[in-house]
Parts: C-alpha cells; structure tokens; sequence
C-alpha cells in the first residue's frame, strides 16, 4: 500500500488490518507511521528512486492512495510528480512483479482531455493504468472528501458544504459531485478487493457508499 498517510489512505489501512482475508500489509511511505499491528510491515522509500524499493512492491493486492494538492505541491511539475509519475512507476513495477490487483484512487472529473490541470493528470493516470496488464483494475472517483485531516484545507472545507448545499437545492441532480466520507471510499476499496472480479471496472463518486455497504464485505469484518 502506498499513501496510508492520507485520508483515505489512513481510513483503508484500517480495514485491510481488520480484514481477515490480509495476513500481511505492508506499506511504503517516506517516513514510517506511529503505528504497530501484527500483520502491519513499513518500509521507508524514497519515491524519487523507486526502483530501488521494486522487490518490495510484491503481493495480492496494490492498494494506492497517493495524492497531494497544487497548493501543497507548490507547483504543477511537483504536482505530476507525486500524482502521475509515482503512482504509474509503482503500479508499472507491481504488475511486473505479479500483483493481481490494483485500487486506485483518482477523483471525480478526471479526464485526459480536461481543462483543469487536477483532472487532467488524474485522467492520464487513469488511462495508463488501464494499460497495464494487471488481472483486475479497480478505479474510485470520489468528489470532494469529508474527514479529519492532519492538514489544513479550509478551501476543500468551504467546497464541500457548498457541494452539500447544491445537491440539495438541486434536488440530486448533482449527485456525483456530492461530498464523499474518506472512510466511505477507503471500505469501498477494501470491498471491491474481495469481489475478485477480473477487467477494468470504475466507481463514480455517488456509487461508493452502495459498495461500502456490501453486505458480504461487512459480514466478514464482523465474523473475524
């Protein structure tokens, strides 16, 4: 797993460490989470030089979570940096190394062709992903999250009560843009891995909580 320090990321390490079909997760981040579990493994990597770490990219499942903000990233070569080239080199040295699965989460509007540069880079992601010979490809489309972070993003806070406000006053026309709880799309995730159903499928934003909600999935975690 890639990106367990996000949101989301943060959200899904919990449930694959609850989950009773992982004996093992194992993270790479830049610097190793406070956190201690049984089945949890962290390495420390450095993304710049990440075929340094290829042996370590092995398993069932890639779950990615990777993704920073244009403010955060300061500028949009840093930007493409973290949300294009460091997912696709992790994903591309994971299918080389016999992952079956990939979970990826990119964003509601991503196209390739999209006039805002957020969008754009995830929809190329997106499709070069689909590229690669992975046995199944999962891809969520989350809208604008809602949870604690460990950063400021007031203007995502402002965003998402505005988000809120419109679909309601548009009587759900706006559904697919509708605020998204991170944990809602992390147990989607998780969800989705268990279903080991083989091709490309895609998650829009309004279709996650259904997911999250699946019964199985959540029979499981009760029966562990």
């Amino acid at each position: 797993m890639l990106g367990a320090s996000g949101l989301v990321g943060g959200y899904c390490l919990d449930y694959l460490l609850e989950h009773p079909s992982y004996t093992q997760v194992v993270l790479l981040n830049r610097r190793k989470l406070k956190r201690e579990h049984d089945k949890l493994v962290q390495h420390e990597i450095d993304f710049d030089q990440l075929n340094k770490s290829e042996h370590l990219l092995v398993g069932d499942d890639l779950f990615l979570c990777l993704g920073t903000t244009m403010a955060k990233a300061g500028s949009k070569d840093t930007f493409y940096k973290v949300d294009y080239t460091y997912s696709m080199q992790a994903a591309r040295i994971s299918v080389e190394n016999g992952v079956n699965q990939i979970l990826l989460v990119s964003s509601v509007g991503a196209d390739k062709d999209a006039f805002f540069f957020y969008s754009k880079v995830k929809g190329e992601l997106e499709e070069d992903i689909k590229k690669l010979p992975f046995w199944a490809i999962h891809i969520f489309q989350p809208s604008i999250l809602l949870g604690e972070r460990n950063e400021n993003r007031w203007g995502e806070s402002i965003a998402a009560r505005l988000g809120r406000g419109f679909d309601y006053l548009t009587g759900g026309l706006l559904t697919k843009y509708r605020p998204v709880e991170a944990e809602v799309v992390a147990k989607a995730m998780v969800s989705a891995a268990q279903r080991l159903e083989s091709g490309i499928t895609i998650y829009p934003s309004h279709h996650l909580q259904r997911l999250a909600e699946d019964e199985t999935f959540n029979k499981r975690l009760k029966e562990k």
